[in-house]
């Protein structure tokens, strides 16, 4: 699928030829990272306050993340042709988040790579690009 210029998704990532989301291998990869960050939220104790943040369902979540994910790593625009732009600050405004809950998400998503094998070089680049996220996302606590 050919990218549109207006997409909201990070640029420098369009640059070469390889994006993020050919690199971690596909939406196959994507679904699978997505799938070992939430069952490690369901099943690890250091996770179960990240856990108690969400629907008691996290079928809906896993959807919307996996959605994102895919066009945020340069690939398919699953989420902005069902919503529109993420709005992610927006969305998220609802939940208290700060600094343990930005902590414990990074944390959370850097197991589940590690979990998946993400290559050390691309899960370095996207946990320094969600770390930059997951901090704009805090409404609550002083800046890190």
């Amino acid at each position: 699928m050919p990218h549109r210029a207006s997409s909201p998704w990070p640029t420098r990532w369009r640059v070469s030829e390889a994006t993020p989301f050919d690199s971690i291998g596909g939406e196959g990869a994507v679904r699978a990272l997505v799938d070992a960050f939430y069952d490690l939220m369901e099943l690890e104790p250091r996770f179960a306050h990240l856990r108690g943040l969400h629907p008691a369902s996290l079928e809906g979540s896993r959807d919307k993340l996996h959605w994102f994910l895919c066009g945020w790593l340069g690939g398919p625009d699953h989420y902005v042709e069902r919503f529109g732009h993420p709005r992610l600050r927006a969305r998220h405004l609802p939940f208290s988040i700060g600094i343990r809950e930005r902590d414990d998400w990074l944390a959370c998503m850097a197991a589940a790579m590690e979990q998946v094998q993400v290559p050390p070089a691309l899960r370095a680049r996207l946990v320094g690009s969600l770390a930059n996220t997951a901090d704009w996302m805090r409404n609550r606590g002083q800046p890190a």
